[in-house]
């Protein structure tokens, strides 16, 4: 009989990212693999590339930390939420469950636990985000990204594994890239990138300085749904919404990177070799676990930092240009580092597990 496996994490690509490095190896190992998120999200999207994965809608509410209606509404939702993944794992029986995070992972958890089904939770930052958090008394193991993390779990739950890295963002060319955008190889390419929901304030800034930087770059710029700006259309300077089968060779291309801080990303940037300059979310819209992870990096000497209370038209040239100055010690910086095959330490924790 096969064996099976259930995914579930979302609400942004982040939350989703590291299933999408798992999912393969299963479904060529010859597992059964379904994914359990929200009715609409993104992780819908993102799964639907995977042909032979079923996935399961399920009803979710956001766990928020400030005041609104919802929040008298969405504990229903959750409640419905926890019912419907209860009723399909009852039903399908997967042999382990692996959970991201995010707000539509919590419902899963529950249903989980409550099926007596082993779980294992993945978190990427150095403190444990809010669902992360409601979910670890009811999981087997939590695997870790940053060594840090570990002190903020149960003793016997806590595995550092390092940072996922999806196979396939090691195997882009550069040449592709150039070819894709239309670019020349004679100036250095800075790929600007706000998220899988975007950064509004990050791409006002870009283009407002879009000539100074065309002085000096060729600028792919990662903007995010909707916010493509359809009356800029200049030599050296290429939009997308969001990419995903063209990442690989986009990162491969790039000599400099504008990043949000999220974990899978610097991460990903480290492994690739890519000075970065990091414009966490700021604490009036997160957590702040964005301006931890950036911190934790450039206490490191892998990256630049500019936070987005300071984010101006000028501030941000200037964090450019120094990215630009430091970029030999910021490559020799990220050489010294060490990676570890997280990814083979997570399947197998997973196989281990499941058995």
């Amino acid at each position: 009989m096969k064996k099976r496996i259930v995914f579930t994490g979302g609400g942004s690509a982040g939350h989703v990212t590291v299933n999408l490095a798992l999912i393969p190896h299963f479904l060529e190992a010859g597992w059964e693999v379904a994914y359990i998120g929200s009715t609409n999200g993104i992780e819908k999207e993102l799964v639907a590339g995977l042909g032979s994965v079923r996935y399961v809608g399920i009803s979710t509410g956001k766990l928020r930390r400030y005041l609104d209606w919802k929040n008298i509404t969405d504990p229903f939702r959750v409640t419905k939420g926890v019912w419907e993944a209860y009723r399909f794992l009852r039903t399908w029986k997967p042999d382990v469950i692996f959970s991201k995070g995010g707000f539509v992972s919590v419902p899963v958890v529950l249903g989980g636990w409550l099926n007596r089904l082993p779980i294992v939770i993945h978190e990427s930052d150095l403190t444990p985000g809010l669902a992360n958090r409601l979910s670890v008394p009811f999981a087997s193991k939590v695997c870790v990204t940053f060594p840090e993390t570990v002190r903020h779990l149960p003793p016997s739950k806590g595995i550092h594994v390092g940072a996922v890295i999806r196979a396939e963002l090691l195997n882009g060319k550069r040449e592709r890239g150039v070819t894709l955008c239309g670019f020349t190889r004679q100036k250095p390419v800075l790929l600007v990138m706000g998220g899988s929901l975007g950064a509004r304030r990050i791409n006002e800034v870009v283009r407002c300085q879009l000539p100074a930087l065309l002085a000096e770059y060729q600028v792919v710029h990662i903007c995010g749904k909707g916010q493509r700006d359809e009356g800029l259309s200049q030599a050296g300077y290429r939009q997308y919404e969001y990419v995903k089968d063209e990442l690989p060779d986009l990162m491969a291309m790039a000599d400099l990177v504008v990043s949000r801080a999220g974990s899978n990303a610097i991460f990903e940037c480290l492994a690739l070799r890519k000075p970065m300059l990091l414009i966490p979310l700021s604490m009036a819209a997160s957590r702040g676990d964005q301006i931890i992870n950036a911190r934790s990096f450039e206490k490191r000497g892998l990256c630049e930092v500019l936070l987005e209370e300071d984010l101006s038209e000028e501030t941000f040239l200037q964090a450019v240009k120094k990215l630009s100055e430091n970029r030999a010690e910021l490559l020799r910086r990220m050489s010294e580092e060490t990676q570890t095959d997280a990814l083979t330490q997570v399947i197998a924790l997973l196989e281990n597990t499941a058995s």
